[in-house]
């Protein structure tokens, strides 16, 4: 291959490319794809991930035996455990709680402080995370947060457009739940400090988002859950709530369908530790970390599925495992950063996607795996996407029209994190486009919940990112975020009750693993595979082969 010549960041035969693109902007600037109807939107997503062939197969054992998934995702839920029972000695207990919360994004964190508000003691508390507290899919959560707070907008406006986008398949009382409690969300995060963009007369800025018929979007210039989970965290930390770090649950532990505490997995001295708990929430996140289908992901590093491995292995109920939300717009050029998250908010503020031939060819703010499909349908149906050095294909992202729609200084306002992101590669995206494919974004099913977060197994919650439900089949932008505040806050809520009424340590047991072992050894499953798998493995296999166990 000859050597390329890079002219502002890009290759040569990129920057004529993008002249393209540049050629047909004014033109563009007062056209907008319609939006596609019904029977269009049916035709596209055959082309979605979720719909390719090879990918899937059902569950083979457990609850929800027959359900359908990716392979990746049944791979852990017919993985043997990573404990022997009879090698863990949980008689001898490292750490005695009232409520145990695994994980510490937005949905963990959150969850502890409404269950301290709501009369559970700060030291009966104790909130444990596989890396460090706030290291989640949280923080890079960019484009904002729902809720129906305008007089123009309401609650079951809000729900409607949910449940559109889910394709009517979302539970309807815990959709209900989250498009309720929104305004109120907004107005606990802004008394607790949090910095949302505002207009000039103190109104907040709000933004359309994909397949919402109202501007309800309320962010944080393009870091909005970091700065949600700022403020939240620092609550945390003032109120001197424990928490336990580099500590991943490796299995729950069970009094038959009663969870009543787990064994922890210490990252440094690989040894393992014993919680007992009257109460247990589950905010694991998401499982990005999977690379379903092969696709990069904009997720942190260890997003691996381990939430809904373990309750599942304890009988939890799972709800659509069929289901994976692909980011319309991850980075697909330079290789540095492909699948990083190029947020929702640069469509709403007239970024438009772009084809090879400078047309705009998709209305940018469809719900996301519309979108997302659409992408994929010019790049590889149409052959009209660009190719990188490298062999991937993507469509522009039209960025400077972001300027020639809001005016100067319109970018560097809202995406300040994108721009710094870019320029690291001499890449000027108020000036030039930038190119984009779709990206492993998020785990629409999980542990199904009610509407206060609660599992068919008594005293256990699932919250945020882990649960299932409130999304259906697709989720839109800036429900995510809601879903951790909202469900953080009604599981936190909701087992501080449970704890008032009563609530007893029960016996600790892992019966249910050795019972789980039977099934998969019944099924004919080799002991081949192992999980949760803790942290991603991106060694190759000729450093793997290399190495010693010691």
């Amino acid at each position: 291959m000859a050597e390329l010549k890079f002219i502002g960041g890009y290759p040569e035969y990129m920057r004529e490319l993008i002249e393209k693109v540049n050629s047909t902007r004014a033109q563009r600037k007062d056209y907008t794809p319609p939006a596609m109807t019904p029977q269009q939107r049916e035709e596209v997503l055959q082309v979605h991930p979720d719909f390719a062939p090879g990918g899937k197969r059902a569950i083979s054992i457990g609850v929800n035996k027959g359900d359908i998934g990716p392979n990746e995702v049944i791979d852990l839920l017919e993985a043997y455990p990573l404990v022997t029972p009879k090698e863990i000695d949980i008689s001898n207990v490292d750490y005695e709680v009232d409520l145990l919360i695994i994980g510490g994004g937005l949905a963990g964190t959150a969850a502890a402080l409404w269950a301290n508000n709501e009369g559970v003691a700060t030291e009966k508390i104790l909130l444990v995370n596989k890396l460090r507290h706030g290291d989640s899919n949280s923080i890079m959560a960019q484009g904002g947060t729902q809720a129906a707070d305008r007089a123009n907008d309401s609650p079951a406006i809000h729900f409607i457009d949910a449940m559109g986008g889910g394709h009517y398949t979302n539970k309807p009382d815990v959709l209900k739940g989250l498009v309720e409690d929104a305004p109120y969300i907004i107005h606990w995060l802004k008394e607790m400090g949090t910095i949302f963009d505002k207009e000039p007369n103190g109104d907040y800025v709000e933004r359309w988002g994909g397949g919402t018929c109202r501007k309800r979007m309320h962010a944080c210039a393009d870091y909005t859950g970091l700065e949600e989970l700022r403020v939240i965290i620092d609550e945390f930390r003032t109120r001197g709530i424990p928490v336990l770090e580099h500590n991943p649950v490796i299995e729950l532990l069970t009094d038959g369908s009663k969870v009543t505490g787990v064994v922890l997995w210490n990252l440094e001295t690989h040894q393992y530790k014993i919680v007992r708990a009257k109460a247990t929430i589950l905010a694991t996140g998401g499982f990005g970390r999977l690379h379903i289908r092969g696709f990069p992901t904009t997720n942190h590093y260890g997003a691996t599925y381990d939430g809904p491995v373990i309750a599942y292995r304890a009988g939890a109920k799972l709800l659509d495992t069929d289901t994976v939300q692909y980011h319309p717009t991850g980075a697909a050029y330079p290789q540095q950063i492909i699948g990083l998250l190029l947020t929702e908010k640069l469509r709403s503020m007239g970024a438009q996607p772009v084809n090879v031939d400078g047309e705009a060819f998709v209305f940018p703010l469809e719900p996301r795996d519309v979108e997302a499909s659409a992408f994929i349908r010019e790049c590889y149906v149409h052959d009209k996407g660009i190719v990188t050095p490298t062999g991937m294909r993507g469509v522009w992202l039209d960025t400077p029209m972001i300027e020639l729609k809001n005016g100067p200084g319109s970018t560097a306002k809202a995406f300040p994190g994108m721009i710094r992101m870019y320029k690291r590669f001499d890449i000027d995206m108020i000036k030039d486009p930038v190119l984009v494919f779709p990206t492993l974004h998020y785990q629409n099913g999980g542990v199904e919940t009610d509407p206060w977060g609660c599992t068919n197994l008594e005293g256990l919650w699932v919250a945020g990112e882990v649960s299932g439900g409130v999304h259906g089949k697709n989720r839109l932008m800036g429900n995510s975020t809601l879903d951790c505040l909202v469900y953080g806050r009604r599981s936190g809520m909701s087992a501080a009750k449970y704890l008032k009424n009563g609530a007893k340590f029960g016996k600790l047991s892992l019966d249910h693993v050795d019972r789980y072992v039977k099934m998969l050894k019944d099924a004919g499953i080799k002991p081949e595979r192992k999980a949760p798998i803790i942290l991603p493995e991106y060694r190759g296999k000729a450093v793997l082969a290399r190495m010693i166990d010691l």
